[in-house]
């Protein structure tokens, strides 16, 4: 065996004995908890909150921008004074637009912790606050290629030791790197035979080779800290940003000036008792007090008021109004009969008119008494009353009068339409006087208020009027009248009724807008835990009112929750 097949099989082995000591020595170590999630795209920035205040500083390019916020609701502050002690002295930021104050701080450009005092006057609440911003370093040299060891061996014997220190191999790593050294024992045998020179540079590449898949395949997808200075496993540094983003522990980061886009608001969560709600299903009715309907009482044909013009949906009637005729048809049977009574009616008005005649002269000289002349007259006008009774059937039609103030609902009035008696042909509501009514299934108290809402969130005030004792399908009819502004609502319109009853619950109350629901269908709020940060929490809800939800649990009191903007907060990825 010549010295150089030795000296090359002397550094395979010795490859092999680094891999197999690196495998034994990681054997049983730990590498501890890991680190919390970090995001490396937030720009630096510093925060600090009183009982009243929130603040939050952000330096970029020489400035600093300070955000106001109310603590527990999230409202920006306008008007507000922000003094600041700087290195140049007190200094008072300017107010700008978008509801923050910026202050020229060519000091904030030096890398390093900058601690901030920020005296904040906004109306009768005055603060002062320490921040605290550490600007990083983000000038200094990246490590290159020509920074490396000067001999390529010298570099696999520093990486030998590096992976020593951090101790990467298992024992399935043994198995390779021996494996490994035996397969490049065997390929440098077959050169030497076959009289090749190898040279020393690839023997040292095929070397480090070995070394780094080994180290690579060892650690996997395992995270071991900052890279060694000076290595190619150094990533390059992220640009910071101001971009919302969802950070690895599910959180939200929302910086400032997107919190002020998307009208983030919160509150403070209290504990209270409140009576438990039960929710109904009900439509919209008419008050029966100031609603009516118009119907034929005999059977006719339909024709338009003096108008000429049938009212339309909509329109706005006055008691009275006349709003159609009936014109009752007459049958050839009832045209014989009514000719034939007209007939002897006219007969007996002659007769009778000449009686009258005849005792007008007569009553003159005596001859005839007045109550005779007297009764004859009336006899004349009772048969004249009956022969124009007669014509008027004929030729008169029935007037249909709106029996309330109010506009007209429904109608089904068309020209030369036959109404039967007792059909609806028009229907009165006034539009500013309507009731609710619910089907229960338990006992509602009769005192009891209640609340209405609607598919797209919309909400009633209701007052209590009545309760049914029939049993409509196992349920009770509830009535409610509308407290309030009714516009927007038509009779028949379908809507939930929350009531509530004698029981008593305790909870946290929240608007339903704070709920939202996650991809799994869990009810989620999002905590205000700090300025820019927001964690979803878990809850189970009941319901409360047509606005509020009551939070049974998964969160305390005392937390600011997000109340407006929760579903786009949901969004953010």
């Amino acid at each position: 065996m010549s010295s150089r097949f030795a000296a090359a099989l002397g550094a395979v082995a010795l490859a092999a004995a680094v891999l197999a000591g690196s495998a034994h020595a990681h054997d049983g170590h730990d590498h501890g908890a890991a680190p919390p999630p970090v995001s490396k795209s937030i720009a630096p920035r510093g925060e600090a909150a009183s009982e009243a205040l929130e603040l939050t500083a952000i330096p970029r390019d020489g400035t600093v921008a300070f955000y106001l916020d109310r603590f527990r609701t999230n409202e920006p502050v306008k008007g507000a004074v922000v003094e600041v002690e700087t290195p140049e002295g007190p200094r008072t930021a300017t107010e700008t637009e978008e509801a923050a104050y910026v202050l020229n701080a060519p000091w904030m450009t030096k890398p390093g912790p900058h601690d901030l005092l920020v005296t904040v006057t906004a109306g009768a609440v005055v603060d002062v606050l320490t921040v605290s911003v550490t600007v990083p370093d983000t000038k200094a040299p990246a490590p290159t290629a020509s920074s490396a060891t000067p001999s390529a061996m010298a570099r696999a014997s520093d990486l030998v030791t590096e992976l020593k220190t951090r101790g990467v191999a298992r024992d399935p790593v043994l198995m390779l790197a021996s494996g490994g050294a035996f397969l490049l024992g065997m390929l440098l045998t077959v050169a030497m035979r076959g009289r090749r020179r190898v040279p020393a540079v690839v023997l040292t590449a095929v070397l480090v080779t070995l070394v780094l898949g080994g180290a690579a395949f060892a650690h996997g997808d395992e995270d071991h800290g900052a890279p060694v200075q000076g290595s190619a496993l150094i990533e390059p540094a992220q640009p910071a940003s101001d971009l919302a983003q969802r950070l690895p522990d599910g959180s939200v980061f929302v910086p400032k000036p997107t919190q002020r886009l998307l009208v983030l608001r919160t509150t403070m969560t209290e504990k209270a008792t409140f009576h438990r709600t039960v929710e109904l299903p009900g439509r919209v009715i008419p008050d029966p007090n100031a609603s009516g309907v118009v119907q034929s009482s005999v059977g006719g044909r339909l024709s338009p008021p003096p108008s000429g013009l049938f009212p339309r949906l909509g329109t706005r009637v006055r008691k009275g109004d006349v709003l159609a005729f009936v014109t009752p048809p007459v049958q050839a049977v009832d045209v014989s009969d009514m000719r034939q009574t007209q007939g002897d009616l006219d007969q007996q008005t002659s007769i009778v008119e000449r009686r009258v005649d005849r005792f007008r002269k007569l009553a003159v000289t005596g001859a005839v008494a007045q109550t005779q002349l007297d009764d004859a007259l009336a006899e004349l006008k009772g048969l004249q009353d009956r022969r124009a009774s007669l014509d008027r059937i004929r030729q008169q039609p029935e007037p249909l009068s709106a029996p309330v103030d109010g506009v007209i609902a429904q109608a089904s009035a068309v020209a030369g339409q036959m109404a039967s008696p007792g059909a609806m042909v028009f229907q009165i509501v006034d539009p500013t006087r309507l009731w609710v009514e619910a089907l229960s299934f338990d006992a509602l108290t009769p005192a009891g208020n209640a609340t209405a809402r609607f598919a797209d969130g919309r909400t009633l005030s209701l007052v209590y009027q009545g309760a049914g004792l029939a049993d409509r399908n196992q349920a009770i009819p509830v009535q409610f009248a509308v407290k309030g502004d009714t516009s927007g609502l038509r009779v028949g319109q379908f809507l939930t009724v929350l009531a509530g009853t004698d029981a008593e619950q305790s909870g946290l109350a929240l608007p339903r807008a704070a709920v939202v629901r996650s991809g799994n269908g869990q009810a989620i709020v999002y905590e205000h835990v700090a300025a820019e940060r927001f964690e979803p929490r878990q809850v189970r809800v009941e319901p409360l009112d047509g606005a509020n939800v009551l939070v049974a649990e998964g969160v305390g009191a005392g937390r600011r929750i997000v109340t407006e903007g929760a579903e786009l907060l949901d969004q953010v990825r």
